[in-house]
């Protein structure tokens, strides 16, 4: 007995080496890794920076072998080295595509119960040790239904915290067509766990004659203050076209009830739009900055969404015309890797952003290029001084 112990012992410590040392290889700081064969993967990337300057990031779990449907998981993970490495603190139970976010020095967590659950908030007293629990309308239950949204940023506009999501709640179970685009906003002194404080705008439906009857759909808005001082929803688009980016404008009305959006005019080209993407302004820059998947010419042939083997920063000046400046992570596989639901912060020079990542281990890699089976962290180094270089 005491042999077949150490024996079981020593493969043990033999597929943690393995692991470790795969982990090595893969492109940045591993935070979390979890094996394709467990039929769970990786998803929603989030982190934030506490007022101390730690970092704390956060997944979920999706996959067949998850509750994402009944009651999802998201695990909280702790930074005190600026990212060198990671330490596990809580998970959540019900927490599903979710970001987290500080907030007059305290820190939340955004998202839906499950997969399109309930839109819920929760708040931590401890740094993300421990989390509130949304029982009812006072304590963080938002809004009841079905809700589709990801790790999106909160956006401070006059005088109120705003953020896109998604009402799923249609004729339709269909992925794409089922979601409607929408806006949810509070006051910043409000009492951000009282449903009361939050107010919604109409929502808008898919429509099939969107792009001469190739739109899929859209969602993972983002909220967004252009530079004319308005706010607008930014979201990932889905189209037939093959090989083709594009994103959507919809126009959200200064008190925050009316969302509106002409198709004529509130589609356009966007490097990275048929995945998550999301997008915050930069003051010193006067710049908007995203961290989005590009297209390379020998995959235009593949729908754009299922491309996410090249990550590339991009920024503009005025949200409409954008410059690819730098190519960040590149596999030249499109099928088993993927860098892709980037999360992302300024801080100070640079970028910190975590990666929802697919890619090779010690065992059959990863599920595929969506099913992701790492969370890693990278820095982007000075990205001011990017600005001036561009890839065609």
């Amino acid at each position: 007995m005491k042999t077949r112990r150490i024996i079981i012992s020593f493969l043990f410590l033999m597929c943690v080496s393995l692991v470790n040392a795969q982990s090595q290889k893969v492109p940045g700081i591993v935070v979390d890794y979890i094996p394709a064969s467990t039929k769970t993967y990786i998803g929603s990337p989030s982190i934030c920076i506490l007022p101390n300057g730690d970092y704390v990031a956060s997944h979920d779990h999706f996959g067949p072998a998850t509750t994402e449907h009944q009651q999802a998981l998201t695990a909280v993970f702790k930074s005190t080295d600026k990212g060198k490495s990671w330490t596990k603190i809580s998970e959540i139970n019900g927490q599903f595509w979710s970001n987290l976010f500080v907030h007059q020095d305290e820190l939340y967590i955004m998202g839906t119960w499950k997969h399109h659950g309930n839109l819920i908030i929760r708040r931590s007293p401890d740094s993300g040790k421990s989390w509130s629990k949304p029982v009812d309308s006072k304590t963080g239950l938002l809004l009841e239904g079905e809700y589709h949204t990801a790790p999106m940023p909160i956006i401070k506009h006059n005088g109120r915290l705003w953020r896109a999501v998604e009402n799923a709640k249609a004729n339709t179970k269909a992925w794409g067509k089922r979601y409607s685009a929408m806006v949810v906003s509070a006051p910043e002194s409000a009492d951000l766990m009282n449903a009361a404080s939050w107010k919604a705008t109409n929502w808008l439906p898919y429509d099939s004659t969107y792009l001469e009857g190739n739109f899929g759909g859209w969602l993972e808005g983002n909220a967004v203050v252009t530079p004319e001082g308005k706010m607008v929803d930014i979201l990932r688009v889905a189209t037939s076209e093959k090989g083709r980016d594009l994103a959507a404008i919809v126009n959200i009305s200064d008190d925050g009830t009316t969302a509106s959006f002409d198709p004529a005019t509130g589609f356009m080209d966007f490097v990275g739009g048929a995945k998550k993407f999301s997008i915050r302004y930069d003051e010193e820059s006067k710049r908007y900055w995203t961290i989005a998947n590009l297209v390379t010419d020998e995959f235009k042939h593949l729908s754009a969404s299922s491309v996410r083997n090249t990550l590339v920063l991009k920024s503009s000046s005025d949200l409409k015309n954008w410059t690819v400046h730098t190519i960040l992570l590149h596999h030249p596989d499109v099928k088993k890797h993927g860098f892709q639901y980037i999360d992302w912060q300024f801080e100070g020079r640079n970028i910190i952003f975590l990666s929802r990542t697919a890619y090779d281990d010690e065992f059959e890699g990863a599920h595929n290029h969506h099913d992701a089976n790492y969370l890693t962290f990278h820095r982007i180094k000075k990205f001011r001084k990017l600005a001036k270089k561009e890839i065609k």
